[in-house]
């Protein structure tokens, strides 16, 4: 019979605080704008930088009353501005997060370099790899820190998956698998089944999907020999995905149009490390990691009280003010989306 080992995660701030010790005191805080009360800004993002140390939500750029009311309510101390320019052109906003439509991202990215902030703009940045090409210039002589909003890999289940992955925890790593769905078939006017937006599945959650792989195992995407795309008015709502790794397959399935769920499995010689609810932690489920090995022995590993999106905006914030490598780089950034074009390409031919 498994012998089931529980490490509850109450005390997770191993990870958590021991990777970001931040306190009000330690640093300069970072004022933030945000260009656009996007949904997700209002309820995760806006908040995340308000709890954060080492941030201060200061601005807000919205032409909606009734979205600015949202986040007035949890920052009241925010400033309101009515035009993302006015926004820019402010010299006390250190850095602006950006939720706006995907096909936004990289203008309004560039306009913010050139106006001197630091960038955390939302997934994907891009939507075809050679535009970080211009990012990447942009940010280098701007000085500036730009960055994809690839939260996952702040959290402490995707550090500890890449630890027992590459420590060979699994033995070899034979074979990656990941799920990601949800169902949004009835919201014709969401901005992801628009395709004048940049929707799509892929862009959205197909980034997570494919970018969990690379960050855990350190591999890069080296072929698709199959993907199956299906779409809806020009945006696709399920893709099912065959690749090729360095050192192992890999298979995905992602999808706007299926009932929701989410998890990655890495399959190894000696073992199976399975992560639940890996993408929208504590929102969808619980963070949970669960790790089978050959002495029938399981280890689960939970984070009840991890905010990933905190820890972004403060691993983000430290970067600025102690100079240090950010977790998430451009370059990084610019290999999943270069997977995705790969992805493209293979459901065309």
């Amino acid at each position: 019979m498994l012998k089931e080992v529980f490490l509850f995660q109450a005390l997770n701030l191993a990870y958590g605080l021991a990777m970001m010790p931040l306190t009000k005191g330690a640093m300069m805080a970072i004022r933030w704008g945000i260009l656009g009360a996007a949904k997700f800004a209002r309820e995760h993002m806006g908040p995340a930088i308000h709890a954060a140390k080492g941030a201060e939500l200061a601005a807000l750029a919205t032409s909606d009353p009734q979205k600015a009311a949202g986040v007035l309510a949890f920052a009241p101390q925010c400033q309101v501005f009515d035009d993302y320019d006015a926004l820019l052109a402010d010299p006390q906003i250190d850095a602006v997060y950006i939720p706006l439509p995907n096909h936004l991202h990289v203008p309004w990215t560039l306009r913010a370099l050139s106006a001197g902030k630091h960038v955390l703009c939302e997934k994907p940045m891009t939507l075809a790899a050679d535009e970080f090409d211009q990012v990447i210039a942009a940010q280098e002589a701007s000085g500036k820190l730009a960055a994809e909003a690839f939260m996952i890999v702040h959290h402490p289940q995707f550090l500890r998956a890449r630890e027992l992955v590459q420590s060979g925890a699994i033995g070899q790593l034979i074979h990656v698998d990941a799920t990601f769905s949800y169902n949004n078939a009835g919201a014709h006017e969401n901005i992801r089944n628009r395709s004048e937006t940049g929707g799509g599945g892929l862009p959205d959650i197909g980034v997570y999907t494919f970018g969990a792989a690379r960050f855990v195992t350190g591999e890069d995407c080296m072929s698709v020999p199959y993907a199956h795309i299906r779409y809806e008015n020009d945006v696709d709502v399920f893709a099912q995905v065959t690749a090729q790794f360095q050192s192992f397959t890999y298979s995905a399935i992602v999808s706007m149009r299926m009932f929701p769920r989410q998890n990655i499995v890495f399959h190894g010689s000696k073992g199976v490390l399975t992560l639940t609810c890996p993408f929208n932690a504590n929102v969808h489920d619980l963070a949970e990691l669960r790790l089978e090995n050959n002495g029938q022995t399981v280890v689960t590993e939970r984070w009840p009280a991890i905010n990933q999106y905190v820890l972004q905006v403060e691993n983000f914030c430290k970067s600025i003010v102690e100079h240090q490598p950010y977790p998430c780089p451009l370059s990084f950034s610019k290999g999943t989306q270069e997977m995705m074009d790969m992805v493209y390409a293979a459901g065309e031919e």
